[in-house]
């Protein structure tokens, strides 16, 4: 025969071993969401009463049953400002959750459990005989079943409040249903309550009642999550975020048959849920830009595939862009339906022919800018050449040739390299200018300069000295090439005729030059390169003298 000990040990045993089942059960097969993590901490606290109870039942040394009972009651006295947490969670406040708030809405709790633990001078509970088979509560129970109750009206507060601001019917189902399983518990825990501990004497002992209690309302609470997906907030907001998108949605079945819409298709169109829609008939009115056969065939074809085509149609008097996708639904292979999205894309239109056009013009400002640099890069090169050459003749000028040989002639010297110097002029140039004009001698000057160039070399540097005078700078010349070259310069002059345009008449003119050599020298007695450049110049000015003193149209080296 079972005894009523042998009968309260086994049935908290069991109620323990089902109630964990159960929460193994929600743990294996939901998603795991914050929610879902603070309702399975809820059920890990209830947990904890009926596996005390019937670790009370197993031993009969007052202390171990002290403890399992302390155990016990903690874990209850968890159950309220657990349950208050995921009131805020399933009512929408999260967002109140921080630390600090967190600290400040458990502090009550933390405080009775310690108590309970320590249970000072028997506050909590004391044995009425030898052990805690039977006991009394002192004032430390009163304030636990006081703070618990704090809690719970604390989340029903909460739960009617938002039962009756949120309009969402999914949300007041969630919260109905908590309130309904949280009902079922504090009954029975209150009932246990009012039996075994306030008229306790009156009544014989009623064993499991806050543990039938705990039972019933987890399984209420496991229906309610897997059989209506109350707690699934995924897939709650799942529908809310299909609803609130700004694409147009709809499903259909394999039939065409619309199953579910959203906001924006149905403002879009007029079609509803149960009606046909038929692609090709929703279409017809529209301005279709192009590849209608293409999308058509994947989306009617065997199998069928994703597809794609932009729209065009009139609403309230504004032409809008919409891109229509449509994407089948397989199960095992077979077509079971399809999802079409109509996606807005007039504003993104708007943007990109803005983008093109800004693009145009800042494209036409970059041509424009490109035609300016090359002007400007144009005129810089004409001004540089106008700083370094003659206008008359086109040779460098002076100042141009006198820069480049303070540069040549040091390098040539230091490195040993041969280099010559000419300095000619155009024999009674005056008289030329006196007989036939001055546009007759500029053409003699012009005329003169460009045959000296067609004899040199390109190496070779030629500038306008001054006047009807100029200057050939030879680098790696030796004396026997620069008299050779001079000669041949000199009867390339001295056998042109230029025309001087009156009756056919021609002049012959000649030129006397003074050539300089420099095979060796000794860049350690040189101090002042622009004095050594004046010394040479002078040597080879010398020498043109003795050539012009010396009968004109002739050769003179330099001493």
């Amino acid at each position: 025969m079972v005894t009523s000990l042998e009968y309260a040990l086994w049935l908290d045993f069991g109620l323990f071993v089902v109630t964990s089942a159960l929460f193994v059960y929600v743990f294996m097969s939901s998603t795991i969401t914050r929610l879902h993590k603070v309702y399975l901490t809820f059920h890990a606290c209830l947990l904890m009463w009926p596996l005390s109870q019937f670790a009370v039942e197993t031993t009969d040394d007052p202390f171990y049953q002290a403890f399992y009972l302390k155990i016990g009651f903690a874990g209850i006295s968890v159950v309220g400002v657990a349950w208050t947490i995921f009131a805020i969670f399933l009512s929408g406040h999260s967002y109140l959750l921080n630390r600090r708030s967190m600290t400040a809405l458990a502090i009550p709790t933390i405080a009775v459990v310690i108590l309970i633990l320590l249970n000072p001078s028997g506050l909590f509970m004391k044995p009425t005989g030898t052990d805690y088979a039977e006991r009394e509560y002192g004032p430390i129970f009163w304030v636990m079943v006081a703070i618990q109750i704090i809690y719970l009206a604390m989340s029903s507060a909460l739960f009617m409040r938002t039962s009756r601001d949120n309009a969402a019917p999914r949300h007041r189902r969630q919260v109905q249903m908590a309130i309904t399983g949280m009902i079922i518990l504090v009954v029975f825990a209150l009932a246990d309550t009012f039996v075994n501990v306030i008229i306790d004497d009156q009544l014989p002992t009623i064993s499991g009642l806050t543990s039938f209690g705990i039972l019933f309302s987890v399984i209420y609470f496991v229906i309610a999550i897997r059989r209506y997906g109350v707690f699934d907030v995924v897939r709650i907001a799942q529908v809310n975020v299909v609803d609130s998108m700004s694409t147009g949605v709809a499903v259909l079945d394999e039939h065409d048959v619309v199953l579910e819409t959203n906001r924006v298709f149905r403002r879009l169109f007029d079609i509803r849920t149960g009606d046909r829609l038929r692609i090709e008939t929703l279409l017809e009115p529209l301005d279709v830009e192009g590849g209608v056969d293409s999308f058509l065939q994947a989306y009617r074809g065997n199998p069928p595939r994703p597809a794609q085509i932009e729209v065009t149609f009139k609403d309230n008097d504004t032409f809008r862009h919409v891109i229509i996708h449509g994407e089948p639904i397989e199960a095992h292979g077979v077509l079971i339906g399809r999802v079409l999205t109509f996606q807005d894309v007039s504003e993104l239109r708007s943007l990109v022919e803005s983008s093109y056009r800004q693009n145009e013009a800042l494209q036409q400002r970059n041509r424009e800018l490109v035609e300016m640099q090359a002007e400007l890069y144009a005129m810089n090169q004409q001004l540089e050449r106008m700083a370094i050459t003659d206008s008359l003749t086109g040779c460098y000028n002076r100042r141009y040739l006198m820069q480049q040989l303070e540069h040549e002639i040091m390098t040539n010297i230091r490195y040993n390299i041969p280099f010559a110097i000419f300095l000619f002029d155009i024999d009674l140039f005056k008289s030329i200018n006196d007989i036939h004009g001055h546009l007759v001698g500029d053409e003699v000057i012009k005329h003169t300069a460009d045959t000296v160039r067609r004899c040199l070399r390109r190496t070779d540097i030629v500038a306008r000295y001054g006047g009807e005078e100029f200057t050939v700078y030879l680098p790696h010349t030796n004396r026997t090439q620069a008299l050779m070259l001079a000669e041949r310069v000199r009867q390339a002059v001295s056998s042109s005729e230029i025309s001087t345009g009156a009756s056919g008449r021609t002049v012959q003119v000649t030129i006397s030059m003074g050539v300089l050599a420099v095979e060796e020298s000794n860049p350690d007695r040189i101090d002042d390169p622009k004095e050594y450049l004046r010394e040479l110049f002078s040597r080879v000015d010398a020498a043109l003298y003795r050539a012009k003193n010396g009968g004109r149209n002739r050769i003179v080296a330099a001493d």
